[in-house]
């Protein structure tokens, strides 16, 4: 069964659904390919990388409210053993980082990369739109960064990253993360992991009877 994930590396939720999934497919015993595909919380470009608080403070209704907001999803975090440091976090267009993953997945590293990026945005304070640092991520899981660098001062996979996006929004994605099971069934936000494996389950059996 193939599982698209669709995803943002700067959204916490997906990092959160990630975990899940990783923890449902460790106890599951069929075979599950994993395809991660693009979606962007924001496309607006991003002029400087600010604090992601500053930012969120703008858009949620002031500090306290961003506050609240960030205290909340960090403990949910916590408790599937993930750390968020949002006063590390900065803002960032992740168009060329959905690139970079589009870059690994040809060299196996795909869900390498996605992890790695999550870890860049949310723990270490990380510019995940700045192409220095991702090629310097993709050297990090033992891509060759100049290669990466290389890539994404090109315009390949731009076509392709673009056609993704418009095919999440012709699908009505509005929030991520969001699994889509064997091309048509589709599972929203970050489910806890045994629902995960309820879903996966139920949609084997479904496939298994149509054919």
């Amino acid at each position: 069964m193939e599982i698209e994930i669709y995803a943002d590396v700067i959204c916490p939720w997906c990092y959160i659904g990630k975990r899940r999934l990783d923890q449902a497919l460790a106890s599951y015993e069929g075979e599950v390919t994993v395809r991660y595909r693009p979606f962007q919380l924001d496309p607006s470009p991003v002029p400087e990388p600010l604090p992601l608080v500053q930012a969120l403070a703008g858009k949620f209704g002031g500090p306290e409210r961003a506050r609240q907001m960030v205290d909340h999803v960090t403990q949910v975090a916590a408790g599937d053993g993930l750390r968020l440091d949002y006063d590390r976090a900065v803002i960032a267009n992740t168009f060329d980082a959905h690139r970079l993953v589009s870059y690994a997945t040809d060299h196996g590293r795909a869900a390498e990369m996605v992890e790695a990026l999550y870890q860049a945005h949310f723990n270490n304070g990380v510019d995940v739109g700045s192409r220095e640092a991702l090629a310097a991520l993709a050297g990090d899981i033992g891509l060759d960064a100049a290669d990466a660098r290389r890539f994404l001062d090109s315009d390949e996979r731009v076509a392709d990253v673009e056609a993704q996006l418009a095919t999440a929004r012709d699908l009505g994605i509005t929030g991520v993360p969001m699994f889509v099971l064997a091309g048509k069934y589709a599972v929203s936000g970050a489910q806890e992991v045994q629902t995960l494996l309820a879903a996966i389950a139920e949609v084997e059996q479904r496939e298994a009877a149509a054919n």
